[in-house]
């Protein structure tokens, strides 16, 4: 099966920069999203290869927040996801995939390209609570109120799944998960 393209929404609608109170600059939104490119990368590369494959692979994610004030181990904490679809007439049906919060630690190379170089991910049942502090320290209160806002989330990947489809001209206009009615794709007006 192909993989048709992946999309990385910028941290859904909860981005928070933190960048260092020394730097003078602001980081632009374009090396904000290479730092996206290579977690997009990432879920789809790595943590996407122990799902089902379907032909389309769309990662997102509905919390995010960065730390680049150490060019060696920019910060990156976050809610991600990686959704597989198959594409079947007008709608992308799921195939798989699945949350992984935690912090990722981008890399850039002598190139200028940027890379996952490390994920520090948030421990599953009991593990969960006590990696999650650990992990989002001062963030938690922050990412827990949007992990556990399952409405908000389900706007984001709505939008997630409506760029990827305008992006890679799609002739799709439905989403559907195992077990529950066909949810029509929002029209970009961009």
């Amino acid at each position: 099966m192909a993989l048709l393209g992946i999309l990385f929404t910028s941290c859904g609608n909860r981005q928070k920069n933190n960048v260092a109170e020394s730097s003078t600059e602001p980081v632009s939104e374009s090396v904000t999203d290479q730092y996206h490119g290579a977690i997009s990368k990432y879920l789809t590369d790595v943590i996407g290869k122990g799902y089902a494959t379907g032909e389309v692979t769309i990662p997102y994610s509905d919390y995010c927040s960065i730390d680049d004030s150490s060019a060696e181990d920019i910060q990156v904490w976050g809610d991600f996801w990686v959704e597989d679809f198959n594409v079947s007439g007008d709608s992308l049906l799921f195939v798989s995939g699945g949350n992984h919060a935690g912090k990722m630690h981008i890399k850039k190379d002598s190139e200028g390209q940027f890379s996952v170089a490390g994920f520090d991910a948030v421990g599953d049942g009991s593990e969960y609570l006590p990696t999650a502090k650990a992990i989002f320290g001062d963030r938690f209160e922050e990412f827990q109120k949007a992990y556990s806002d399952n409405e908000a989330r389900e706007e984001i990947r709505k939008s997630a799944i409506a760029r990827f489809v305008k992006k890679n001209n799609l002739a799709v206009k439905y989403y559907k998960d195992y077990g529950w009615p066909a949810v029509q794709i929002p029209s970009l007006n961009e």
